[in-house]
C-alpha cells in the first residue's frame, strides 16, 4: 500500500528544489543583467584623451599671472622665462564621455615604454580642465618655483628644445574611471613650434586591455 505521507514529503520536496533552482537561476541571470547594465553605463561616461588633429583651431590659454599662449591643433607650446616655464597641449576626447583633467607628471625627456607613474607623483591642476565628447580642450601647467630642481630640469629641457613627456590624470564628470594618458611634446622644426603625440594610456579604476 503507497505510503501517502512519504509521497507527499518527497513531492514537497522536489517542488522545493525546483523552486530553488528556478530562483537561484533568476537571481544569477538578473545579476548578470545588471552587470551588463552597468558596464554600459561607464562605457558610455567613458573619456578618452588624444592629441588634437593638425586642422584643428588654435586655443587661447591663460595662465593665473596673466601670461597667454596660443595652443596650436595637433601641438602644444613650451616656454621659460626667469619666473615661470609655461607647458600646454592640444587635446581631442575621443572617448564617449566628458574628461574631467585632474592632475599632471612632466619629465624633461622623451618617455615611451616603461609602467604607469604613481599617483603620488602628480601635481594637482589648480583648477578642474573639461574636454567635452567629440571635442577639442586643452592641458596646461606651469613650474613657479626658479629655486626647484624640477623647475630648472624643466626650463633647461625647453631651452635646448628636446623631446618632453606629460603624464594628464583624468577621469569622467562622476569622477571615476581614472585614466594616465601619457603625451610627448616634439620640436618641429626650426619655427619653434611642438608636435603632441601619445604613447600610452593606463587605466586606473579597471583592468587594463593588455
Amino acid at each position: 500500500m503507497a505510503d501517502w505521507v512519504t509521497i507527499s514529503s518527497l513531492a514537497t520536496a522536489g517542488g522545493t528544489l525546483v523552486l530553488a533552482v528556478a530562483t537561484f537561476s533568476s537571481v544569477r541571470s538578473s545579476n548578470r543583467s545588471a552587470r551588463v547594465a552597468e558596464r554600459a553605463l561607464m562605457a558610455g561616461l567613458r573619456p578618452l584623451l588624444m592629441p588634437s588633429h593638425l586642422e584643428d583651431p588654435p586655443q587661447k590659454v591663460g595662465f593665473v599671472d596673466d601670461h597667454w599662449v596660443m595652443v596650436p591643433g595637433g601641438g602644444g607650446t613650451a616656454e621659460a622665462s626667469d619666473g615661470a616655464v609655461y607647458l600646454t597641449l592640444s587635446v581631442r576626447n575621443v572617448g564617449s564621455g566628458m574628461a574631467v583633467l585632474h592632475g599632471w607628471r612632466f619629465v624633461p625627456q622623451l618617455l615611451v615604454r616603461g609602467d604607469a607613474p604613481g599617483l603620488d607623483d602628480f601635481q594637482r591642476l589648480s583648477r578642474d580642465l573639461y574636454v567635452p565628447v567629440g571635442d577639442i580642450g586643452f592641458w596646461q601647467g606651469a613650474f613657479r618655483d626658479p629655486g626647484s630642481d624640477d623647475f630648472h630640469a624643466a626650463a633647461d629641457a625647453v631651452a635646448s628644445r628636446a623631446s618632453l613627456t606629460v603624464d594628464i590624470l583624468y577621469g569622467d564628470h562622476e569622477g571615476g574611471q581614472r585614466v594616465i594618458s601619457r603625451f610627448s611634446l616634439r620640436p618641429r622644426g626650426d619655427d619653434g613650434g611642438w608636435i603632441a603625440t601619445t604613447a600610452r594610456h593606463w587605466n586606473i579604476d579597471r583592468e587594463d586591455p593588455r
